[in-house]
C-alpha cells in the first residue's frame, strides 16, 4: 500500500490525523489544541474549518455551540455517525479477517459501540423530545456511503473491502478513526451537560485509546514497523 511512511507517523499521537492513503483529511491538534478546528485544518470547509456544520462559527462560540467544545446535542449526533462506520469495518472485519485478533477486535467494537449508539439515541429523545437527526449526503459528516469524510477519520469501506491484505488496511484505517473518536470525545467532556454521557465520554476515550495502543502494536509485530 502507498505512503506506509505516511501512516505510521499518524500511529504516534492519538490527536493527529494526516492523509491516508484512503482518502482521509488533515486535522492537526498540536500539543493538542494549539491550532483548534476553527484554523482551517479540516479540508473542504475553507478558512472557517468546520464553518457551516452545526455549532461551528466564525467568531466564538456562543450558547449551544461547539467552539472548541460539543454541546451534549451536537455531539451525540456527530458520535452516532461515526460509530456506525466503526460498526461497518467491524462487520466486514468479522467475515474478512484472517487474524483471531482482529476478529476478536472487531466484536468488541462492533458490541460496544452498537450498545452506546442505542444509549445516545435513547438520551437524545429524553433529553431533546425528539429522534436524532440523520446526516445526508452532501453535509461532509459523518459515516455517507462508505466513504469517511469529516468525523468519519478517513475511512473508506469500499477501499477496505477491497483491500488484498484486509487484516493491514483493517488497521491503517481504524486507528485514525479511533483517534478522532477519542478526539471528539476528549473535547466534548470539558462542556458536557449530563453526567451520564461524561461518563461514556471518559469510557469511549479509554477503551479506543486502549485499542490503538493494542493495534499499533500488532502493526508493528506483524509488519514490522515502528
Amino acid at each position: 500500500m502507498a505512503n506506509t511512511d505516511q501512516r505510521r507517523t499518524n500511529f504516534k499521537c492519538p490527536a493527529l490525523l494526516a492523509l491516508t492513503a484512503f482518502g482521509a483529511f488533515t486535522l492537526t491538534l498540536s500539543g493538542c489544541l494549539s491550532q483548534g478546528l476553527g484554523g482551517g485544518g479540516m479540508h473542504g470547509y475553507g478558512n472557517g474549518g468546520a464553518a457551516g456544520m452545526p455549532g461551528y462559527g466564525s467568531g466564538a462560540a456562543g450558547p449551544g455551540q461547539m467552539g472548541m467544545g460539543y454541546s451534549d446535542q451536537h455531539f451525540i449526533v456527530m458520535m452516532i455517525p461515526h460509530h456506525d462506520g466503526a460498526i461497518a469495518m467491524a462487520d466486514l472485519a468479522l467475515s474478512r479477517a484472517q487474524r483471531a485478533e482482529i476478529k476478536e477486535l472487531a466484536k468488541s467494537i462492533k458490541a460496544s459501540q452498537t450498545s452506546e449508539n442505542t444509549q445516545m439515541r435513547t438520551w437524545y429523545r429524553q433529553w431533546y423530545g425528539k429522534a436524532v437527526p440523520s446526516w445526508g449526503p452532501g453535509t461532509g459528516w459523518g459515516w455517507q456511503g462508505g466513504m469517511g469524510m469529516g468525523m468519519g477519520g478517513g475511512t473508506n469501506l469500499s477501499a477496505l473491502s477491497a483491500a488484498p491484505d484486509f487484516d493491514r488496511a483493517f488497521i491503517e484505517q481504524m486507528i485514525p478513526h479511533h483517534q478522532m473518536g477519542v478526539m471528539m470525545a476528549t473535547m466534548a467532556q470539558t462542556n458536557s451537560q449530563h453526567p451520564q454521557l461524561r461518563a461514556m465520554q471518559q469510557a469511549m476515550v479509554k477503551a479506543q485509546s486502549r485499542e490503538i495502543e493494542q493495534m499499533s502494536q500488532w502493526y508493528r509485530s506483524w509488519y514490522g514497523t515502528p
